[in-house]
C-alpha cells in the first residue's frame, strides 16, 4: 500500500488529523492497534476548548456536537462550603463545549467511513522505518500477514505506550516527567448533573469534581490514594465521600444511582522533546500528558493536530516545508503553557500528603486571590477556554 500520510493511532487525534487532511485533498491511512469497539468504549474527558470546537467544524463533523453539546460559559470553584464562579464569557468572550470524547470519536469514524478513507484496526507490531530518509514506510501484522505501507510522512498519534516516540533516538530525545502522589476515582452514572456547570472542589478531605456528559449522564471524581482499587469503593462509599467534599447545598441536590463505570486514573505530567524527527511527527499523548484537572488532554492533542494539519497542507498545496520544519517548536511552545496551567490548577485544588501548614495556608491564599481578583480569574479563564493557536 501507499499513502501520503500514514497515521498511527485511531483515537480522536489521529481521526481528526485524517479527516482534516482528507478535506484538503491529502490521502491518509489510519492504523489502529485495537478494535473499533474498544476505541469507542474508552471513557475520557468531555470539555472541548474553543479551538477544538472550531477544528471539528472545519473537519465537517460539528453538526451533532453543535446540536447535542452543552455550552458552558463558566465554571464553579468550591473551597469547603464557599463557592465562586469563573465567568468565561464575561472575562474572555468565549466558552467551552461539554461533549464526550467518545462522541467526538464516533463522529470522526462516521465521517471517515462516509469518505471511504482507509482505517485498519487490529494492527499488531506496528513499526515505522527509514524515518530519517525521504522514503519512510510502516510495517504491521494484520489478519496473520505482514503488510507494508509506504508514505511521505508518519504521524504518531499512538499514545504514550505506542511505538512512534521510541523511534526518536535516545541521544536526541529528552523527556520531562512529574508524577502526582494521588489518583482520581471516577464514577459514571445515569443521573442528572448536580449543577449546570462543572464544580471543582477543594476540601479538607481532598479534591472532588462534579462533571457531566449530558442531561442524564454525570461524571464524578474524588481524589484517592494511588494504592486504592475501584473494588475498594462501593457505590455508597463513593457517594458518601463525594457529599463530604462538595458544598452542602450541592450535596443536598445530588442525585445518586448505580455506577455504570468506575475506574482510577493516576495523575502525571509528561513532555517529550522534540516532537519531530525526520519524517515522523508526534501528536497528543505520544508526546505529552497532563493531569486531568482542567480537561486539557484531548485539547492539547487538538492543538498538535492544528499545527500539523496546516503544515502538511502548506507542504502539499504550496510546496513550502517551513511549517513542518518548525512544527515541534511551535507545538511545544503552547504545550508547555498548557502543562503549566494543568500543574497550577492541580496544585491549587488537591491536598498533598506532604503538605505543611505553610503550604496549606499558601493554597488557601491562592484560592482567596482567585476569588477576589478579576485579573486572576481572567488568566484562569483564558487558559480554561483554550490559549490561541
Amino acid at each position: 500500500m501507499r499513502t501520503q500520510v500514514a497515521i498511527i493511532g485511531g483515537g480522536p487525534s489521529g481521526l481528526l488529523l485524517g479527516q482534516l487532511l482528507h478535506r484538503a485533498g491529502i490521502d491518509t491511512v489510519v492504523l489502529e492497534r485495537r478494535s473499533r469497539d474498544y476505541v469507542l468504549s474508552r471513557i475520557r474527558a468531555g470539555v472541548l476548548e474553543t479551538g477544538l470546537v472550531d477544528l471539528m467544524r472545519e473537519a465537517g463533523v460539528g453538526e451533532r456536537m453543535d446540536r447535542e453539546g452543552f455550552i458552558h460559559d463558566g465554571t464553579l470553584i468550591a473551597n469547603g462550603d464557599e463557592q465562586f464562579r469563573i465567568d468565561f464569557e464575561k472575562l474572555t468572550g468565549r466558552h467551552v463545549m461539554v461533549y464526550g470524547q467518545t462522541e467526538v470519536t464516533r463522529d470522526l469514524y462516521e465521517a471517515r467511513d462516509a469518505a471511504g478513507a482507509v482505517t485498519l484496526h487490529d494492527c499488531r507490531g506496528v513499526k515505522p522505518h527509514d524515518l530519517d530518509t525521504a522514503a519512510p514506510f510502516v510495517t504491521f501484522l494484520r489478519e496473520g500477514k505482514v503488510h507494508r505501507l509506504d508514505c511521505d510522512f508518519v504521524a504518531g498519534c499512538d499514545g504514550y505506550h505506542g511505538p512512534c516516540r521510541q523511534e526518536i533516538p535516545t541521544e536526541v530525545r529528552r523527556e520531562y516527567e512529574k508524577t502526582y502522589p494521588f489518583g482520581w476515582l471516577g464514577v459514571l452514572s445515569e443521573t442528572p448533573p448536580v449543577a449546570d456547570e462543572l464544580i471543582y472542589a477543594n476540601s479538607a478531605r481532598g479534591f472532588a469534581l462534579c462533571s457531566m456528559r449530558n442531561a442524564r449522564l454525570s461524571r464524578y471524581y474524588i481524589q484517592c490514594d494511588l494504592s486504592d482499587s475501584p473494588d475498594d469503593w462501593t457505590d455508597d462509599m463513593f457517594w458518601d465521600e463525594l457529599r463530604r467534599r462538595i458544598p452542602a447545598e450541592a450535596a443536598e441536590r445530588l442525585e445518586t444511582g448505580p455506577s455504570i463505570e468506575k475506574s482510577i486514573a493516576p495523575l502525571r505530567s509528561f513532555v517529550c522533546e522534540p516532537m519531530r524527527w525526520g519524517r515522523l511527527f508526534l501528536c497528543g499523548d505520544a508526546a505529552h500528558i497532563v493531569p486531568p484537572t482542567g480537561a486539557k488532554g484531548l485539547n492539547t492533542a487538538a492543538s498538535d493536530v492544528h499545527y500539523l494539519y496546516n503544515a502538511l497542507k502548506r507542504f502539499y498545496h504550496d510546496r513550502d516545508d517551513a511549517g513542518l520544519e518548525h512544527y515541534s517548536e511551535t507545538a511545544l511552545a503552547r504545550i508547555w503553557k498548557t502543562e503549566r496551567f494543568s500543574w497550577w490548577f492541580s496544585s491549587l485544588m488537591h491536598r498533598y500528603p506532604d503538605q505543611s501548614e505553610f503550604d496549606l495556608a499558601i493554597q488557601q491564599a491562592e484560592l482567596a486571590f482567585l476569588r477576589d481578583s478579576e485579573a486572576a480569574q481572567t488568566a484562569m479563564a483564558e487558559n480554561y477556554v483554550g490559549l490561541p493557536y
